[in-house]
């Protein structure tokens, strides 16, 4: 079991409070330096605007940086403290757990049996001292720190971050397990890094909540996810932040030879979201499985840009993301298949489907494809439409409200990326978190 000391209370986001974000931490040169160049960008970058291909439908106006701490003590010694919920550790008995809150690690612990077997699992802040030729070797090189203006704030400020190492050959058959809880007015910055070596496999699940479905915030977080030749990972992310959270964060994973990932998400909260979700297939042989399961209400907007990037021959990617929208609320994907000249003998796929539960909801689906070799299949494809009304008089002449209707109905449209689910615990919440937002149908 580990604990980090509270930081300072409210550190801003501006010169003085980053110098004092530095001298609170404990963190190697290297890693010191890496902040500064990354804030000496932050401070060059103006904020994204609408010139821009992704950003063109981000409304960012309501936007204030200042609003929120860099860094503040957490209030609680624990999210049940805190009361945050952690939906994803229902039934699993967990290899490894972390809790952080509003950045700050609350704890960590890692079964004996994989430290034993060199697995790294913990606070990242932490093991870039007592780890540093790991860490330093990897982090920064999958996420580019220079590709924005979040990602340069990211790279200097990201705290209460997560390091998932497995060492070559070492299969984990138990689930790791983060939860990061934001207070309402909190800000948080995660870093998760995950390293899968030669030959090795593990699932990792991470869900952020805050502490009351109406709480406000600021998440500018990161994932980086390396899979070396013959390994493989099971990644689950529920992102359900309260609705008034602004949401940024750049994920990127680099597929080796042979090797596998799948790769699941749930969106459900904030006030808005911009996720740039990228997998590279670098290894002959390479597949990634993506699956993304999206439910706005309110005036929430959720924008999601992909990309399959192949860039060796022989790789296959399959991208399935659906959503269900409510009231006024706005979905935005971008997908993209890239195809290098040299990734002869690809097979790609994405689609999206929106189902429109308001007659004021939109959903802009926009797939694409870049295809610089002769020999793939590339496919890609996208529907939007509304609950169909025979199916609802059908349920409720069987006897079940509109309400219930409704929500077997939704349920049943994300049924097809709940059975690529192979964990029974995490399908099932997946399933019960989407039925928990799903009100009576207008």
């Amino acid at each position: 079991m580990t604990t980090t000391e509270a930081q300072p209370q409210s550190i801003k986001f501006d010169a003085e409070g980053f110098e004092q974000f530095l001298a609170a931490s404990s963190e190697p040169s290297w890693l010191v330096q890496r902040r500064r160049d990354a804030w000496k960008k932050f401070e060059e970058l103006a904020w994204p605007d609408r010139k821009q291909e992704e950003w063109m439908r981000s409304d960012l106006r309501g936007f204030k940086l200042d609003n929120y701490a860099l860094a503040s003590s957490a209030a609680a010694a624990s999210l049940d403290e805190a009361n945050v919920p952690q939906w994803l550790a229902s039934g699993i008995q967990p290899a490894g757990t972390l809790q952080t809150l509003n950045g700050r690690v609350l704890h960590s612990n890692l079964d004996s049996k994989w430290s034993e077997r060199g697995v790294l699992f913990g606070d990242l802040s932490s093991l870039a001292s007592e780890h540093s030729e790991i860490v330093e070797q990897y982090l920064h090189t999958v996420v580019d720190p220079n590709q924005d203006r979040f990602a340069a704030l990211h790279a200097a400020t990201w705290n209460g971050g997560q390091l998932l190492y497995v060492p070559k050959g070492v299969c984990i058959d138990q689930p790791l397990y983060v939860a990061a809880g934001m207070s309402d007015g909190g800000s948080d910055q995660g870093h998760t890094l995950i390293v899968i070596e030669e030959g090795a496999e593990a699932t990792f699940l991470y869900e952020c909540n805050s502490d009351s479905p109406t709480a406000k915030g600021l998440h500018n977080g990161a994932v980086e996810i390396v899979v070396k030749p013959g390994g493989h990972l099971r990644y689950v992310n529920l992102q359900d932040w309260g609705r008034g959270v602004w949401h940024f964060a750049h994920q990127r994973a680099t597929i080796d030879r042979d090797a596998t990932i799948q790769w699941t998400i749930a969106a459900l909260g904030t006030r808005f979201s911009q996720v740039g979700q990228s997998v590279s297939l670098v290894g002959k042989g390479a597949h990634s499985q993506v699956n993304g399961v999206l439910f706005t209400q309110g005036q929430q907007q959720l924008t999601y840009n992909t990309f399959q990037h192949h860039q060796a021959p022989h790789c296959r990617s399959d991208f399935l993301y659906k959503s269900a929208l409510q009231d006024k609320s706005r979905t935005v994907w971008r997908g993209m298949i890239g195809v290098d000249a040299g990734a002869q003998k690809t097979d790609g796929y994405q689609r999206n489907d929106n189902l429109l539960l308001s007659e004021h909801a939109r959903a802009d689906s926009i797939p694409g494809l870049e295809i610089l070799a002769d020999d793939v299949r590339c496919t890609h494809g996208s529907t939007s439409g509304k609950v169909d009304e025979e199916l609802i008089f059908y349920a409720q002449s069987r006897g079940f409200t509109r309400k219930e209707a409704v929500r077997m109905i939704v349920t049943g449209f994300f049924q097809q990326i709940f059975d690529r689910i192979t964990i029974e615990s995490v399908r099932e919440s997946l399933g019960q978190s989407i039925a928990r937002q799903v009100r009576e149908y207008q």
